[in-house]
C-alpha cells in the first residue's frame, strides 16, 4: 500500500512538472479587484504587458471590481488552479471575513500567494484651523475635548476607519467617526472644515498639504516612507508598533502547480523592480515591494490576526 502510495505521489509530481513545463500555451486572466484607474489598476497594467512579454501569453486584465472585492476574490478562489487565472487583490482580501459574515473565500485556504506587489502609506491630516501640529498634541487635544473632534473616512471598513479604529484603541481618544462614501468626499470635507481630521491615502493627500489646505501629521507606515521622508511616523510619535498600510498582491487558486507560482512570482518581481516601473509606483506615493510567496502567506496571515483583533474590539460589523 505504502508503495502504491510512493509511486502515485511520483507520478502526480512527474505530471504537475510536465504540465508546468509546457506553461503558458494559451492567454492568462489577470483579475482586478477594483475598477479602471487609481494605483491599483495602474499597477495591474504596468505588470501585465511586461507579464505577456516574459510569459509569451497575452495577460488579459480583467477588472471585476464590487463588494470591497469578494466579488473578485470568489471567482479567482474559484477558478481552474491551472495558472491560468490569478488575481490582484487588495488589503481587504484579508479583512473582509472579520468585516462580513458567511465570506465565500477562506484568504488562507483558497489562495497560493505569489508576491505582494505595492504598499500603501495613510498620512494622519487635520484641517489648519485645528490646534495640533503633532500627534501628541492632536491627543491632548482630543482627549481635552472629548467626542468634539470628528474624523471623516472614505467609509465604514476602509483603510481610513481601521486606521482610526486602531488610533483609537491606542492612544484612549474618543473622538467621533463619519464615513463618507469614497476618499474624495471625505478629504474635501476635511479641506472645507466639515470634519477635522482623516486617515487619507498619500497619494490623495500629498497635494493638498503642499496647497496648505490640510496640515500632515505623520505617516502611518512602520518607518519613515519616501513618500513624504519628512514626515515622522505614528510609530515614532509614542505609539511603537503602530502601522497601517494599504496594499496590492497577487494570489493564484490554490492547488495551483508550484513550479507555475514560482515563475509567477519571478517574472513579477523582476518586472516590479525594473526602474521604469519602480519609479512610475513611486510617483503615484506607493511602495513597490516583491517578495517571496512565503512571506506573502504570512503576510497575509499577520494582517488577518491583526485586523480580527481591532474590528473586534471596535465592534465593527458590515452587511
Amino acid at each position: 500500500m505504502i508503495r502504491v502510495a510512493i509511486i502515485l505521489c511520483a507520478f502526480l509530481t512527474a505530471a504537475s512538472t510536465a504540465f508546468a513545463q509546457h506553461y503558458p500555451n494559451k492567454p492568462i486572466r489577470m483579475i482586478v479587484a477594483v475598477p479602471p484607474g487609481g494605483p491599483a489598476d495602474t499597477l495591474a497594467r504596468l505588470v501585465g504587458p511586461r507579464l505577456s512579454e516574459a510569459l509569451g501569453q497575452t495577460v488579459v486584465i480583467d477588472n471585476r471590481p464590487g463588494a470591497n472585492g469578494i466579488i473578485a476574490y470568489e471567482m479567482a478562489a474559484h477558478s481552474a488552479s491551472d495558472g491560468y487565472t490569478f488575481v490582484l487583490v487588495a488589503a481587504g482580501v484579508a479583512i473582509n471575513p472579520s468585516l462580513y459574515r458567511n465570506v465565500p473565500y477562506d484568504p488562507i485556504k483558497d489562495f497560493a500567494p505569489i508576491t505582494l506587489g505595492i504598499t500603501v502609506p495613510n498620512i494622519l491630516v487635520v484641517h489648519p484651523s485645528v490646534a495640533a501640529a503633532s500627534v501628541r498634541e492632536l491627543i491632548a487635544l482630543a482627549k481635552a475635548r472629548p467626542e468634539q473632534i470628528a474624523f471623516a473616512s472614505a467609509g465604514n471598513g476602509t483603510s481610513g476607519h481601521l486606521a482610526l479604529e486602531l488610533f483609537r484603541q491606542s492612544s484612549g481618544i474618543k473622538v467621533v467617526h463619519v464615513p463618507f462614501k469614497g476618499g474624495g468626499p471625505a478629504l474635501t470635507n476635511v479641506i472645507a472644515g466639515q470634519v477635522q481630521a482623516l486617515f487619507s491615502i498619500a497619494l490623495a493627500a500629498t497635494p493638498q498639504v503642499k496647497a496648505g489646505k490640510v496640515r500632515a501629521l505623520a505617516i502611518t507606515s512602520a518607518s519613515r516612507s519616501p513618500v513624504a521622508p519628512d514626515l515622522p511616523t505614528i510609530a515614532e510619535s509614542g505609539f511603537p508598533g503602530f502601522e497601517v498600510i494599504g496594499w496590492f498582491g497577487w494570489l493564484a487558486p490554490a492547488k495551483t502547480p508550484r513550479e507555475i507560482v514560482n515563475r509567477l512570482n519571478r517574472e513579477i518581481v523582476r518586472i516590479l523592480n525594473m526602474s521604469e516601473v519602480h519609479d512610475r509606483l513611486l510617483s503615484l506615493a506607493t511602495i513597490p515591494v516583491g517578495n517571496t510567496s512565503g512571506q506573502f502567506a504570512g503576510f497575509i496571515r499577520a494582517e488577518r490576526d491583526k485586523w480580527a483583533k481591532v474590528i473586534r474590539a471596535a465592534d465593527i460589523k458590515l452587511e
